[in-house]
This record gives C-alpha cells, sequence and structure tokens, in this order.
C-alpha cells in the first residue's frame, strides 16, 4: 500500500493542524457564481437528461411496492412513539438491486403531508432525483408516484425523502446495490444504520424543534411548529430545553454567534469536529432502530469474515463508531472503493457511509456507535458464542483514540479521477449562525430559482468555504466527487468551522442539482443552493 499523502482539506488526521486546510487560497479554473452567466438550463426530462440515461445500461428490473405512514414503533426497553416510517419498520425494509439493472419503486403516500424519495449517493438521472419543487411535483396525501431508473454503480446507498423535515422521523431505508463481480470475499454480510431520534419523544416533532431553534431558546421553547416545513404541525416541543443543545442557546447579551462552545446542559463538544457538535441533544440514539439497551443481535460463527455497512442517517449528530475487540478494515465509502485502511473506529458525519471489513472473534461484542461531542450511544451485538453480553454502558476501549476520517483514506486505482485541470470553479460559502439561526449559502437561503451554472464534459472544482462556527457535512447529488491529493471518491464530506474544502468532479449527468448541507435543520432553514447544467 502506498503511503498516505499528508495533505487533506477534509476532517482528518490533518485537521487537527492547519495543515492543508486553507481559508483563502486562489481559485483555479474559471471561477463562477450563480449570478456570473445567464441563460438556460437543462429540464429534469430534457433531452440531454434522456440521452444520458439511454447510456447507462437497463438490465433486470427490481420493482418494489412502498407505503409510507403514521404508525407507532417500539424502539425497545419500553420506549414506543408516534412517527412515519416506510411500512411499520425502521429503518425501512432493506432493498437490494444489481449494479447495471433498473430500480422501479412505487411510492404510496398514505402521510398527512406531501412527500418524495431522495436516492442519496446515486448518479441517477435528474427527474428521479426526488427533489420537490426542482426535480419533480410532490407526491401528495393519498397519492403515489413511481421512481424508474438505472443503477450503474455498486455500492451502500440508502433513501429518504427531501421534504422538509422528513427525514428527521422514521423516513429512510438503506439500498444495496450488489456488485455482479464483486472483488470483495466474505461469509456474512452486516448493514448498519444510525440515527438520532426524538419525533415523538415528549410531543416533540423535527418542526417544533426547528421552530424554538428559529426563535432562539431565549424565547422560550414550546415549539408551536407549523406545516410549512413538511410536517403535519400537530407536535409541540414539551421538554424542548432537554432536547435543544451543543451551543442551541443564544445568548441575548453580543457576542460570537455561533460555534463558540458547547452548552454547559449539552455535552463537552469535539475537537474533531471543531467545537460544538449539533443543535440537538437527542433523547435517544438507535442502531437499526433499537436503542442501546435492547439492541439488535446479529449471529456469526468465531472466525467469520464479515461485511459491515454502515450508514449514518442521523439528523445532527456524527459517530465514531467501533466494535469492541476487533480492528475494522475500511473498504468503501460512499460506495466507492478505497486503499484498504485498518483502523480502531470510525466517524461518520450524516449522510456518509463506510464498508468495513471484520474477522469475528469468539464471543460477544458491542458494535457501539458514539454520538461525537454529545452524550448519548447507540449499539448492537455481534455474537458468536454463548455468553453475557457487554453492559449496556460499557464503551469499548478502541473509542478511545483518534478515529479514521476520509481525508485518511486514498481512492482505490480504478475510481481515482484521471489527472485534470478544472474548467470551472464553483465557490460555495457556508453562511450563517446560531444565533439567528440563518444557515445559507453566500449569505443567502434556499431558492431553487438560484442556480450555479456548469456545462456538460466539464471537470468541475467545487470550493466550500465554511464561514460558520459549524462544522458541516455537504452533499451533492447526483454524482461523486474527489477529495485531494488521490483521496477518496465521495458524495457527502465534513467541512470543519472556519475551513475550506476543495473538490473535484466531472459534469457527465446532465439535470439540476442540490447541493446542501446534510444536518438536517441547517438545511430546513436554508443551506442548500443547484448546479444547473446549461442547455
Amino acid at each position: 500500500m502506498r503511503s498516505l499523502p499528508a495533505r487533506r482539506t477534509v476532517l482528518g488526521a490533518a485537521a487537527l493542524t492547519a495543515t492543508g486546510l486553507t481559508a483563502g487560497c486562489a481559485d483555479r479554473g474559471r471561477p463562477d457564481t450563480a449570478e456570473a452567466e445567464g441563460g438556460g438550463h437543462v429540464r429534469p426530462d430534457g433531452p440531454e437528461v434522456r440521452a444520458a440515461d439511454a447510456r447507462r445500461p437497463h438490465g433486470r428490473t427490481r420493482r418494489v411496492r412502498l407505503t409510507a405512514t403514521r404508525t407507532r414503533l417500539a424502539l425497545g426497553s419500553g420506549v414506543t412513539v408516534p412517527t412515519w416510517a416506510y411500512g411499520d419498520r425502521v429503518p425501512g425494509e432493506e432493498i437490494r438491486a444489481t449494479a447495471g439493472g433498473a430500480l422501479e419503486l412505487t411510492l404510496a403516500n398514505h402521510l398527512p403531508a406531501a412527500t418524495s424519495v431522495h436516492w442519496h449517493g446515486l448518479a441517477l438521472r435528474n427527474d428521479m432525483d426526488g427533489v420537490p419543487g426542482l426535480t419533480q411535483r410532490e407526491i401528495r396525501p393519498g397519492a403515489d408516484f413511481t421512481y424508474r431508473f438505472a443503477v450503474p454503480h455498486p455500492g451502500t446507498y440508502w433513501f429518504h425523502p427531501h421534504s422538509g423535515l422528513q427525514r428527521d422521523r422514521g423516513l429512510y431505508a438503506p439500498l444495496i446495490v450488489e456488485d455482479p463481480r464483486e472483488p470483495l470475499r466474505y461469509d456474512k454480510e452486516w448493514v448498519v444504520v444510525l440515527d438520532d431520534w426524538l419525533d415523538g419523544v415528549d410531543g416533540a416533532t423535527p418542526d417544533s424543534v426547528l421552530a424554538a431553534l428559529r426563535r432562539g431558546m431565549d424565547h422560550g421553547g414550546d415549539g408551536a411548529g407549523g406545516d410549512g416545513a413538511g410536517g403535519d404541525g400537530s407536535g409541540d416541543a414539551h421538554g424542548m430545553h432537554g432536547m435543544l443543545g451543543t451551543g442551541a442557546r443564544p445568548s441575548a447579551a453580543a457576542g460570537p454567534p455561533s460555534g463558540t462552545g458547547p452548552s454547559p446542559a449539552a455535552g463537552t463538544g469535539s475537537p474533531l469536529l471543531g467545537g460544538d457538535a449539533g443543535d440537538v441533544d437527542y433523547p435517544h440514539h438507535l442502531v437499526n432502530g433499537r436503542t442501546r439497551t435492547d439492541p439488535e443481535t446479529f449471529r456469526a460463527k468465531p472466525g467469520d469474515r464479515v461485511r459491515i455497512r454502515l450508514i449514518n442517517a442521523g439528523g445532527d449528530t456524527a459517530y465514531r463508531v467501533a466494535l469492541g475487540g476487533h480492528r475494522m478494515t475500511v473498504t468503501h465509502t460512499d460506495g466507492y472503493p478505497v486503499e484498504h485502511t485498518a483502523t480502531d473506529a470510525l466517524l461518520l458525519g450524516m449522510g456518509e457511509r463506510y464498508d468495513v471489513l471484520v474477522t469475528a472473534g469468539d464471543g460477544v461484542f458491542a458494535l457501539t456507535a458514539l454520538a461525537e461531542g454529545k452524550k448519548g450511544t447507540a449499539r448492537a451485538l455481534l455474537r458468536t458464542a454463548p455468553g453475557a453480553a457487554p453492559p449496556a454502558a460499557a464503551r469499548p476501549e478502541e473509542l478511545s483514540g483518534t478515529p479514521l476520517t476520509a481525508g485518511r483514506l486514498a481512492a482505490a486505482d480504478a475510481v481515482r479521477l484521471a489527472p485534470r485541470t478544472p474548467d470551472r470553479t464553483v465557490t460555495l460559502r457556508l453562511t450563517g449562525s446560531m444565533a439567528r439561526y440563518d444557515w445559507g449559502i453566500g449569505g443567502r437561503q434556499y431558492d431553487p430559482r438560484r442556480r450555479h451554472p456548469v456545462t456538460a464534459g466539464e471537470r468541475v472544482r467545487l470550493r466550500f468555504v465554511n464561514t460558520t462556527g459549524m462544522w458541516h457535512p455537504v452533499h451533492l447529488h447526483g454524482h461523486t466527487f474527489a477529495l485531494p491529493d488521490g483521496g477518496p471518491r465521495k458524495d457527502t464530506a465534513i467541512v470543519l468551522p472556519g475551513r475550506t474544502l476543495e473538490v473535484d468532479f466531472d459534469a457527465d449527468n446532465p439535470g439540476l442539482w442540490l447541493v446542501h448541507c446534510h444536518n438536517v435543520y441547517h438545511s430546513g432553514a436554508g443551506m442548500m443552493t443547484v448546479l444547473g447544467y446549461r442547455a
């Protein structure tokens, strides 16, 4: 294995110093803003989109029917909540497809609000991307919609609504695209979905939480959330003071607006994340829909080689993950292969995925997800023999060191972008503060009519300049980008407070594509924008 490059502008070992993290380096390529050029853009169902889709393989079609509905879910240890989910389970039932084939999914909306499905990480045709008001009409209550698209790339993906704050309910599920020529060898596969949970706890809903964050806690926390963000407006925020945390209690006095340190009641913050770990102290953290005191158990035999697919479906929480008594070998991130790298622990921001291999030991072991910079933990169990499980409050020793992050990985040769000077640089300034809760891009909140133009065939450099005091996991729809210096191919990456991250991608998928923070409350407040292919 070659030595890993020292320079990264994404969270990693170098993130603890200034090495590789720039605050104002000059643009390379052609600088661009949304107002820099006029002209029309490709329509989500336009001929350019259809032509690009026709070039993809469309093999055997996997057909699925899914229902989004109100339900009550038992999360374990006596915790039962009203929520919205796909069917009567969380996560929703896993869907599997084969690379080179196609997926056809019909969603029946039995919710009291309009909804949609976004296919997180997939390079699919634009009109199937699931963004109401941009790529499709919303799916109204009582209606259904059929998504049909090719699935060209194998990997670990997931799906969730892109309607208001619905993702912070139970509306998410894994999507595994299998490789018909799978190069890895393993005996078992375990899909692990991490989540932070507040919906239905003491009457709270994601919409009431966002309403309280926007008001500021000095103005009270009764949280009378409305339905403008995709909710039903029925929740209040009883106990909201106990949920808003890590910097979420802005002072009435003048002072630094955001990211200056955690609330004393909220936890200790995270040096890895540059200070505040998030905006919300969730009452529960889950692995595959279960609390740590009533965990899911995965069974294998001693010596089995187990592939674990890790997905962070959380709304506001990064997770530090380890399997007690084991080393993990990272093989993929965000669906794309990397040079195999061994580690004790991983850090996953919201929306990120990692595939790891472990050789199962003899006994009962806790897979523990520590809510980075917060108080909570989630866990599941790997059992290969009889015996007592570790106590629920126990933390594996493997969590105590510095976790591996994307900046310490290198792309596998087969997926590394060919060297090329960018044709265009799009600079996206991440802006806003906790005090005003005015998260945006370029000082503006999301407007689907405001588009940053790109042209098919270009090598595009995205330059994320984080001017805020909070960290942001940024996600690009419909493409993957490459981290610097031979870094991994990803669709979601962490940008630390006060830092700049530059990533490159090839503009090979025409349409209108969102770029946004994958903190559900930051994107809900407006930290989203659009890359628009020029017609």
